[in-house]
């Protein structure tokens, strides 16, 4: 089995973590090709098969500008941080609509001790939010298997950041799952230590992962009215 990052992709993200500027980062602009940005697209295209018999609706875009991976670079324009480069690499499975609609996304994330792979809705408009909260209401069978069953519990934790301070008016006060009406992200998480981002068997991990989160992600296309 090969590996698809190694211990040259950690080094090129620590350094870029400790220096964060542009003369910087264009020095060393060939270990970044080499180490993160290629092995990544050489990852998603492999995970492409194993994406495939999650759902025909989602996509891979290996692509190094425009498709899977996130840019490096950062927005700053509105930001208060001023620092060009991201200290991580990610990547997104996108719906097949997800370029005209707000639909959930799988994720991976590659950061030295922070790494994980995820899915979910994230920062989505108010709109979005409600209509989801609406929905887990009307059909919390669902939302039971869907990320509460006891494996899929086990396996990964939703995201509790950014959680409204008490439960939205207008919704039952005895629902059995009240906490996660106060959600405005919809995302489950699972972390992966450096030794398995590093190791052998990350494509076998990450399309088990992917397996695992289908019937999450399933449910909140089934709550915007998408295609699984």
């Amino acid at each position: 089995m090969s590996t698809y990052f190694t211990e040259a992709t950690f080094k090129f993200l620590r350094g870029l973590a400790r220096n964060n500027e542009r003369p910087w980062f264009l020095a060393h602009k060939a270990q970044y090709d080499t180490h993160v940005r290629a092995p990544f697209q050489k990852l998603l295209q492999d995970l492409e098969p194993a994406l495939a018999e999650v759902s025909l609706q989602y996509r891979v875009d290996p692509r190094p500008v425009g498709g899977s991976l996130y840019r490096i670079q950062r927005d700053t324009r509105f930001a208060n941080d001023k620092t060009p480069y991201k200290t991580w690499q990610g990547a997104r499975l996108t719906h097949a609509r997800g370029r005209q609609v707000e639909a959930p996304l799988f994720y991976m994330h590659l950061q030295p001790g922070n790494c994980f792979v995820g899915a979910g809705l994230w920062h989505s408009p108010t709109p979005i939010q409600r209509q989801v909260r609406q929905f887990i209401v009307d059909n919390p069978g669902g939302w039971q298997q869907a990320a509460h069953a006891p494996a899929f519990e086990k396996r990964f934790s939703l995201d509790d950041d950014d959680m409204l301070v008490r439960m939205p008016k207008g919704y039952p006060e005895d629902f059995p799952y009240r906490d996660d009406l106060r959600r405005r992200n919809f995302v489950a998480l699972r972390p992966l230590d450096d030794a398995t981002m590093l190791g052998p068997r990350l494509r076998q991990t990450l399309s088990a992962d992917l397996a695992a989160l289908g019937p999450f992600v399933d449910y909140l296309c089934a709550a915007l009215d998408l295609e699984f």
